[in-house]
Formats: C-alpha cells, structure tokens, sequence
C-alpha cells in the first residue's frame, strides 16, 4: 500500500494535460486582420463569417452570436414566446444558467429527473410534467452528449410545445446523424472559456425556422427588425451581440474542431473499454446513433463495489495520483438560488423548490457523478493510458485494503 500517493507514495501522474484555451497562429492573424481591416461590432463582416459558417458547421439554416450562452437561452425564450408566469421544463442536473435564463425570462422553472445511464433529462418525467402552463421544454446535452431527442421531440409535437436545445458543451455533437441544435425549434451554444470552442465568452444560437430566428434577432439587438431602421425597437431586448474579436477567434476552430472530436473520441472510446470492466465504474452510456462532442469525460462510482468507501474519499485518492476527478453539478432545485425572495420573485412565490424529491438527481450528483476536466480527453494515447492506470491502480488497492481508506478524515 506504501505505493499509493495518499498514504506516502509516488504519484502516478505528474505531468500536465493539454493547456486550454490553446492559441494558434491562425487564430492570431485573424484577430489582427480583424484589428486593422474590420467593423469591430455592428455591421462586421468577420461576425457575418461566424454566424454562417457556424449554422453550416450545425447542420442549421441560421445562427445569430451573442455574448454569451446564457445570454442565449433568454433570448430563445422570448423567441419561443415564453411570457411571464409560464413554466419551461429543465434537467434538474444541469449548470446553473440553464435554470437562471428561465427566472431571468419571468418564466418559472419546472425540473424533471434524469436517466441514470446518460445524465440526461428523462423524456418519461418529462411527460408528467406537462401543463397548461408549459411554454417550452429545454434538454440538456449534458457534457456534449446529446439527448433522447426522439422522446422529447414526441413529447413537444403531442402538445405544440417548443424544445429549445441547451447545446452549451455540445459543439459538434450529432443525433442520427444530424447535428445537434436546431432539431428543436432552436438551440444554443456557448463559447466561454472551458468549452470545445471558446473565445473567453460568447455565445450563439441556431435554428432552422425564420420566424424564430428573426425574433431572436430582435431580442438580442435592442428590439430592433432586420431590415428596420436603426432607431425603431419593436420588443423589449437587450444589446446582447458579439464582439467581431471573438467572431475572430472562433472561426479558425471550426477548422480544428473536426480533428479535435476525432481525439475526443478516441479517448473516450478508451477510457470506457477499460473502465467498464471495473467492477464499480460505470461509464456514461450515448443514444444509439448518436455522437457525443465529449465536452466532459463522466462515469458512475458505485460504492458498494468499495465496501463503502466515499465518492469524496475516493476523489481525494486520485487527486493525489494526479489525475483530477471531482463531483460535477449538484441537484439545481437545491441550491441557494432556489429558496426564493417572492418579493423579488413573485412569479416563484408558490414554488417549494427545497421539497422536490428527484431519485435519480440526487443519487447522481451526491453520491456517483465522477468528472474528469475536458482537457483530459485532449490528450495523447500515453496521457489517457495514465488516467486508465490511476482508476485500476487506486480502485484495486480499496477493494483490497477497504480499512486504510475507511478511515482517511479530509477537512
């Protein structure tokens, strides 16, 4: 036992994966040409660039930028016609902005259970939460992977409701063969700074339907029309638009992106191979047909597999190795946010958000949600060799000595 880094010994891993963000040559003389031969903001040509390669790059008719993916998802809201006091159904296991672009609509928040075997939102509960209130549905493609769009596509035609994709880590990811997006209504993306394309913040969405996208051209450029004039604002938005800067930025990765995912998957495709025959380790499973961006690597801890031993303790075990693994979102309706002011928020006075009860949510996140940093799948065949190591190496040394790890106390 005097092997393992947390009791004495050697890390397995000391060197670093993959930096990013990741600059390159290309990106650079971009942005300079932008500098010094480009509109900056409105009327750049660099952002109409952007918005027309991305729309190609999803598989969409249109695409407008914005400033950020959370940005994004209030603007498709309002697109959508979501109005205030009407309720939009999320993933309870999702980031924070997903919920907060709904509040930020006046719309109110309405969480449905995940699938244990995905993360992703359950097109079953989905169902029973269906109201004469319900607005819109958001799915998640959590850590790029796309959902059950064919459940949640019936779901939405049964009862005339809009899906608008929440695409923020899934750049690239394809469901039956068609990139994810617009096969809803619309679909957003974000480009802050962890995700496969990044420009330090941004965001876009994408649709296939002109009326829609139209509307969020609106919401986004200070209530004006296309083809309005300047000083004539038709609804209530907002200066959510794109600098030609990070336009710039982005559109040299549309180039690298492909090549990317192939490493992406490549490495995921090991890691699963290998995790998978570890009894206790539980990879994320895809929907047939389907293509994950892998944005996030995630996978199940199961503690009785290790005699009880703790999800935290056996983070803390391979944080030592050197290969960083950690919990991930904890249930949404949970947090802080969600124990509401009805001064502040009236439409949610009625809302017990601390009183949900969603299993599979919080079994996921509190007990078996396993992370690993995006950057780990960035890596070469030896640095995924490493973290396969880490997790046989620290996963057959619990289940052989279950008491060392038992009693470790972490503050």
């Amino acid at each position: 036992m005097s092997d393992i880094a947390i009791f004495g010994g050697k890390p397995l891993r000391a060197e670093p994966f993959p930096e990013w963000p990741r600059s390159t040559e290309i990106i650079l003389d971009k942005v300079s040409y932008t500098l010094q031969n480009d509109t900056w903001g409105v009327g750049s040509n660099v952002i109409n660039e952007f918005n027309s390669r991305f729309a190609d790059f999803q598989n969409a008719k249109y695409s407008i930028s914005v400033h950020s993916g959370t940005s994004a998802l209030w603007v498709a809201l309002k697109a959508a016609g979501v109005k205030a006091g009407d309720e939009v159904i999320i993933p309870a296991y999702t980031f924070i902005a997903t919920a907060t672009a709904v509040i930020l609509a006046n719309a109110v928040p309405v969480f449905a259970d995940i699938d244990l075997n995905s993360g992703n939102i359950d097109p079953v509960k989905v169902d029973l939460l269906i109201t004469k209130k319900t607005k819109a549905i958001i799915p998640v493609h959590i850590a790029g992977n796309p959902a059950d769009m064919r459940g949640l596509t019936n779901i939405s035609e049964e009862h005339g409701i809009p899906i608008i994709e929440d695409a923020a880590q899934a750049h690239g990811a394809e469901y039956n063969g068609t990139k994810v997006g617009a096969i809803g209504l619309g679909g957003i993306f974000s480009f802050q700074t962890s995700k496969n394309m990044t420009a330090g913040e941004g965001g876009a969405i994408v649709t296939n339907d002109s009326e829609f996208f139209d509307a969020c051209f609106s919401y986004h450029n200070c209530g004006r029309v296309r083809n309005g004039k300047w000083y004539e604002h038709h609804r209530l938005g907002s200066n959510l638009r794109m600098s030609a800067l990070n336009a710039a930025v982005l559109i040299p990765q549309l180039d690298t992106l492909a090549t990317d995912m192939i490493i992406r998957d490549r490495n995921r495709g090991m890691l699963d191979t290998s995790l998978s025959e570890i009894p206790g380790i539980n990879p994320m499973v895809s929907m047939d047909g389907s293509r994950s961006a892998n944005h996030l690597y995630m996978c199940r801890y199961d503690a009785s597999e290790f005699n009880g031993i703790s999800r935290e303790t056996f983070f803390k075990v391979m944080q030592a190795e050197g290969i960083y693994t950690y919990k991930g979102y904890s249930p949404l309706y949970q947090e802080p946010l969600f124990i509401t002011d009805p001064d502040e928020y009236p439409w949610l006075k009625d809302r017990d958000y601390q009183a949900l009860e969603l299993p599979n949510t919080e079994r996921f996140a509190n007990q078996e949600a396993v992370w690993l940093k995006q950057t780990y799948l960035l890596g070469n065949y030896d640095d995924t060799k490493d973290i396969i190591r880490t997790f046989e190496k620290v996963t057959s040394a619990m289940q052989k000595e279950p008491q060392r790890f038992l009693e470790l106390k972490f503050k």
